[in-house]
């Protein structure tokens, strides 16, 4: 299980990588496009929302609906729209997950919900990781800082948490994570941004800007992330698919770069520390 976990992560990273520095931003989305749809057939699947033919339909219109937001996108403040809706839809599942309870409350979800639902998780997270990699030439630099930054917080959060972790950040959703383990996320969050900064090369003033950038978008992350495993808790899976060898699911591996992504380039642009 370590060595095909070690394999995947390996590739991906290559891909990733790679990709950022090598490829243009249209082609790079073509890749992230790829692993958005394997998302959401996964997400049809965790929500039960139909059969085969009723999954592929949901796969032309999450394709149909990615066609449309990039050409959104290109229209003046077609960018910032699409990220004021990903945070606001972000928000609002942080005050959702306040108040689960361990099963849906006695509310069935309609298949439209599912389906607008998944849409509203994956789709705005590709845009955002698209524009993001458009943002100039430091635009590669700055795909590859949120990557390595969602990934710094999840290992200091897993780090912490497995040594010192007593006190349960949220149990009826993931009793694993702790709130010891939270900060130590946040700890290394703030490590990861100060070296950052002297990277991007920040006066004073805006690497702590930046710093403050970085905390609020880990925090998104783990909101996706809680989102993802309630979801499967209502659904009674573990992992969201099997696509990845050792890691899962494409969504088990995305969960918290989908929240964080639109936050992070929100955040770039309003505080324009992006060239």
């Amino acid at each position: 299980m370590l060595r095909q976990r070690l394999i995947t992560a390996a590739l991906l990273i290559l891909v990733v990588g790679g990709g950022a520095f090598m490829l243009s931003s249209w082609q790079l989305g073509v890749i992230f496009a790829v692993f958005v749809l394997a998302g959401a057939w996964e997400w049809s699947g965790l929500t039960d929302c139909g059969g085969t033919g009723t999954r592929i339909f949901y796969l032309l219109l999450v394709l149909l609906l990615l066609l449309g937001v990039w050409w959104v996108a290109r229209r003046p403040n077609g960018l910032l729209g699409i990220l004021l809706l990903a945070l606001v839809w972000w928000s609002m599942v942080a005050v959702g997950l306040t108040r689960y309870r361990g099963d849906t409350g006695g509310v069935s979800w309609a298949a439209p919900v599912k389906a607008l639902v998944g849409m509203l998780t994956l789709v705005p997270a590709w845009m955002a990781l698209v524009a993001l990699h458009g943002t100039g030439p430091d635009g590669p630099s700055w795909l590859l800082y949120l990557l390595g930054l969602v990934w710094v917080a999840d290992s200091g959060a897993y780090f912490v948490g497995r040594n010192w972790g007593r006190v349960k950040l949220a149990p009826r959703l993931s009793p694993g994570k702790t709130r010891e383990g939270l900060y130590g996320a946040l700890a290394a969050t703030i490590v990861f941004a100060l070296a950052g900064g002297l990277v991007f090369r920040f006066p004073i003033t805006q690497a702590a800007a930046f710093v403050g950038l970085s905390l609020v978008t880990v925090l998104y992350s783990v909101i996706g992330d809680l989102f993802e495993s309630m979801i499967k808790r209502l659904t009674g899976v573990k992992d969201s698919g099997s696509l990845l060898p050792g890691h899962g699911g494409v969504l088990d591996r995305v969960d918290s770069l989908a929240a964080a992504a639109p936050v992070f380039l929100l955040g770039l642009i309003w505080l324009k520390l992006a060239k």
